[in-house]
């Protein structure tokens, strides 16, 4: 009797949890409290909660943090050394002679990018050269600013950063082999379908008004030579043909990207660029740290509370992976608003107690909950670079939201059985 009464506290917690997040509630805030609800309600000794509830996972996600500094502090040398913005400035030669190839390059140049760089600081830096970029060659607003913001989501597969977020709920999993290959493929149909809704709205993309951003509002960049456009995908690359881990990888990227762009010319000037960057870096991904800290904890009480809901979730869940890749595609708009579908949401219960329960292997649920995330992560009005691009452009959110989510739903249904045919097996 005492589990029954157990069982349904955590999962009317749970729903209250879902409602609080979407309502808008603080995510550092709802984990924490949920970490300790948990506990209380699943009767944890409190020696327990001390320890495996709150310092064991804290602990053990400390060298995941390191790929997170390591992945941040490349992409701020990315942007701030220039190869970015030069990238990105490339697009602008083709112009008005051919506005859809142009549109379906600076999608291309997005993703380039983003496999590596992260972060809102990130996303405005390129934002303001590539956004002005595609209006001024006619492609509406309520067309431009989807494109670009779901062109940034499709490398979220393969970008570490985002990975190792992810990796707090299934730490067995690792960035190579067999999931690297899955990315690159998840990375292509999103791609592909951006490219589409682009050729869909082709027509209003030749006919449209060309539009413009306050003067102020663009970017000035240090150019450099067009040898430097492949070191975004260096660290992809070298763990893809080399095997080599992220760290190394990003380490020696940030290496080659500072002896490209001149800035080991002088000690001086090396020293002032790498503690300039290297601050900022961590400055873009403070609050991430502490938010998954208290995410761990969170996830740290659900494995304590398995012998309470595994009961229930085995008889809610199918037992069949492709029934629940074909559901989870299918119900991928319940990412959105942080729902309980997005990982970096209420969708943390969904992950922990999935992790927890042992129904199904890690690295079948991680890309699987991974795809409906990235529905949110390139189109959902919570996320904060998307927030910003409507800002930057003042787009209505229902234009927005109208042209995005429809794209990104049928990417996430392809995706989910791409998660079935590479680990569902």
């Amino acid at each position: 009797m005492t589990n029954i009464i157990i069982s349904i506290l955590l999962l009317l917690t749970f729903v209250g949890f879902i409602y609080y997040i979407v309502k808008g509630g603080n995510l550092v805030i709802g984990f924490f409290v949920m970490a300790l609800l948990w506990s209380v309600i699943g009767l944890v000794p409190f020696n327990k909660v001390i320890q495996d509830v709150i310092a064991t996972p804290a602990l053990n996600y400390g060298p995941t943090i390191i790929y997170i500094v390591f992945g941040s502090w490349f992409g701020r040398v990315l942007v701030d050394s220039g190869i970015a913005g030069s990238i990105s400035a490339q697009t602008e030669k083709v112009g008005r002679k051919a506005p859809i190839l142009a549109a379906i390059l600076v999608v291309l140049v997005t993703a380039l990018i983003f496999s590596s760089a992260y972060g809102v600081g990130s996303v405005i830096a390129i934002g303001v050269i590539l956004i002005p970029i595609l209006l001024s060659i006619g492609v509406p607003k309520k067309v431009a600013i989807p494109a670009f913001t779901m062109a940034i989501g499709a490398p979220m597969y393969i970008n570490v950063v985002l990975f190792n977020q992810i990796k707090a709920f299934f730490p067995s999993v690792s960035f190579s082999g067999k999931y690297l290959i899955f990315g690159l493929a998840a990375m292509s149909v999103q791609l592909i379908g951006v490219i589409i809704f682009i050729l869909i709205n082709s027509k209003s993309i030749k006919n449209g008004k060309i539009e413009t951003i306050a003067a102020n509002n663009q970017a000035d960049f240090k150019k450099t030579h067009p040898i430097t456009f492949i070191v975004p995908v260096l660290p992809v690359a070298l763990n893809v043909f080399f095997h080599w881990d992220a760290i190394p990888a990003l380490l020696l990227a940030t290496i080659i990207a500072l002896l490209l762009t001149g800035q080991m010319k002088s000690y001086k000037g090396l020293v002032e660029f790498i503690n300039k960057t290297v601050s900022q870096a961590i400055n873009d991904i403070s609050g991430l740290i502490i938010f998954l800290m208290a995410l761990v904890m969170f996830a740290g009480a659900a494995t304590m509370n398995v012998p309470h809901f595994k009961s229930i979730i085995e008889v809610i869940l199918p037992s069949s992976p492709l029934v629940l890749a074909i559901a989870v595609g299918i119900l991928a708009p319940l990412a959105l608003f942080r729902g309980p579908l997005h990982v970096w949401g209420a969708g943390a219960a969904t992950a922990a107690v999935l992790a927890a329960t042992g129904t199904f292997q890690p690295i079948f649920l991680l890309p699987l909950l991974y795809t409906a995330s990235i529905m949110a992560v390139s189109i959902d009005l919570t996320q904060s670079w998307n927030t910003w691009a409507l800002t930057y452009s003042k787009l209505e959110t229902k234009e927005f939201l109208k042209m995005g989510i429809p794209v990104m739903w049928a990417v996430s249904i392809v995706n989910e059985l791409l998660v079935f045919a590479f680990f569902g097996h």
